[in-house]
């Protein structure tokens, strides 16, 4: 087994074990609040809680993975778990729930180690594939909101808690002892490396689009064991067995988005999944009966998981030097769509006796997403046609429908002397050599205005006043209505007529 495979399977299971620790508050919740009298807004926090720092930390444990490796990130992160778990089950109160929740927030926190490191091993077409397969370790949310209601009917919920001592203690050995010690890594400073980046909108944009699928299933979650329980009056191990399906479908999905991702435009998937979250949203908000209901989750899930996975494609395609920043970021907006939507639609419900406003919020964020990856995805097709024409090694000029010129490329100036400065607002006519009579000219634009197009040799002047002999090539450029709009000029000095296939 080679180094990236055996850190492949290291990682993705100390995340699923981070992500079984990182629930363990919502997924107990029907048991704990028989025990510590809580109001529904005192569960949304404390459910919420472990959220917070789980966001919030993911930006520094992204930078300090690259600085120390994922070895030493996750070996220390499951040996500080340690403390919250112990904390929340002797917990007698609202406040020891969130002092240890905020804390456990560390266990969702350590999704950046990887997602940091494991890009490392493998070259860029393999990149949305690996870091979807590592993502699937979400699926310790499902293991958890499965398992500890079980566990809790049987043992109690205190001791349920107190079994999850011994997975991390498991996992910080086994991170400790096997893994990579020769992990390349990255000293850049974390304020040049931000600065590198912020500024660059592609960063909010992704993590706009991760906010919303990450979020959302981060906050259905966390919210789904309390909501079926107290809404649809579900039993509470029926509830986690159905909030554990919802988990499962989405972690299933987010390695086949990553795969999606590496064989087809990102954008393209991500056009599909915000599409399909704004309906979903639209009908989660007329609060259905369970089985309406239930297919708006799954659908939620279905989508989300896939928008999960195609979304970490994109970081490392425009952030290869910063990936261990940016991850982080856009991972730690991910965290906070998680957080905010619980307290919310606890606090609307609370004003409006229904959860509508709150799931439609879910519908017009993702509408927003869904136009901003449409432009995205356009604005991207117009980066590669102008890179195109950057780098070709013919001269090109495109002039408006009164041959006043518009543009030029880097190769115009190279063959002519002429910068963008001195040609453009003026007409081709500035690179008259004067070897040619207005009989030359006159019959050029007649066969342009009948034909479309022009081509042949040419005698042209330029700047230093040399005169040179080039080949031209002038197409009209008309929209779908058949108008002449734009005329472009390709030229080259080949004194042959390039040959044709």
């Amino acid at each position: 087994m080679n180094q990236g495979t055996k850190q492949l399977f290291i990682q993705t299971g100390s995340l699923v074990a981070g992500f079984m620790v990182w629930v363990l508050i919502s997924s107990l919740m029907p048991f704990i609040k028989l025990d510590i009298q809580l109001s529904t807004t005192q569960i949304a926090w404390a459910t919420a809680v472990p959220v917070i720092l789980g966001s919030l930390l993911r930006v520094p444990i992204g930078y300090w993975t690259n600085r120390y490796g994922a070895r030493i990130l996750f070996s220390i992160s499951f040996i500080i778990l340690l403390i919250p778990i112990a904390i929340i089950s002797y917990a007698n109160s609202l406040f020891m729930l969130i002092l240890g929740g905020l804390l456990l927030g560390i266990g969702g926190a350590v999704f950046s180690v990887g997602v940091t490191s494991l890009p490392k091993y493998y070259g860029k077409a393999k990149h949305g594939f690996i870091n979807g397969i590592y993502g699937a370790g979400n699926i310790g949310t499902a293991i958890t909101s499965f398992s500890a209601p079980i566990l809790a009917n049987t043992y109690g919920w205190r001791n349920t808690i107190k079994i999850f001592l011994i997975v991390v203690l498991i996992f910080a050995v086994i991170n400790f002892l096997f893994g990579d010690r020769q992990e390349r890594k990255v000293n850049n400073p974390l304020s040049e490396q931000i600065k590198e980046v912020y500024k660059n909108p592609k960063l909010w944009f992704l993590s706009l689009f991760y906010f919303i699928t990450f979020g959302s299933f981060v906050a259905f979650t966390i919210y789904l064991p309390s909501f079926l329980v107290n809404h649809f009056e579900l039993d509470k191990v029926d509830a986690g067995l159905r909030t554990a399906g919802f988990i499962a479908l989405a972690t299933f999905f987010r390695p086949i988005g990553g795969w999606l991702g590496d064989k087809i435009n990102p954008f393209l998937i991500l056009m599909a999944v915000f599409f399909s979250l704004t309906f979903a949203g639209f009908l989660l908000s007329f609060t259905p009966s369970l089985p309406i209901y239930s297919f708006g989750c799954l659908l939620v899930a279905f989508f989300a998981g896939i928008g999960n996975g195609a979304i970490f494609k994109l970081v490392p395609l425009y952030f290869s030097k910063q990936a261990g920043i940016v991850n982080g970021i856009v991972a730690a907006m991910g965290g906070l769509g998680g957080f905010f939507p619980p307290i919310i639609l606890t606090i609307l419900f609370n004003f409006t006796g229904h959860y509508a406003i709150g799931f439609m919020s879910l519908s017009e964020f993702s509408l927003a997403s869904l136009v901003i990856v449409v432009w995205l995805y356009y604005q991207e097709k117009l980066d590669i046609s102008s890179k195109i024409v950057n780098h070709a090694v013919d001269g090109i000029c495109v002039t408006d429908i009164n041959g006043i010129i518009q543009s030029i490329n880097p190769a115009f100036t190279k063959i002519t002397g002429y910068s963008k400065e001195d040609v453009i607002g003026k007409t081709p006519s500035v690179l008259q050599s004067g070897e040619h009579d207005n009989e030359f000219y006159k019959n050029m634009w007649d066969d342009l205005k009948s034909k479309g197009i022009w081509e042949g040799h040419i005698l042209n002047k330029r700047k230093n006043n040399d005169i040179y002999k080039e080949w031209l090539t002038i197409t009209a450029i008309k929209d779908d209505a058949g108008e002449t709009k734009n005329y472009v000029g390709m030229f080259n000095e080949k004194v042959e007529p390039p040959q044709k296939n």
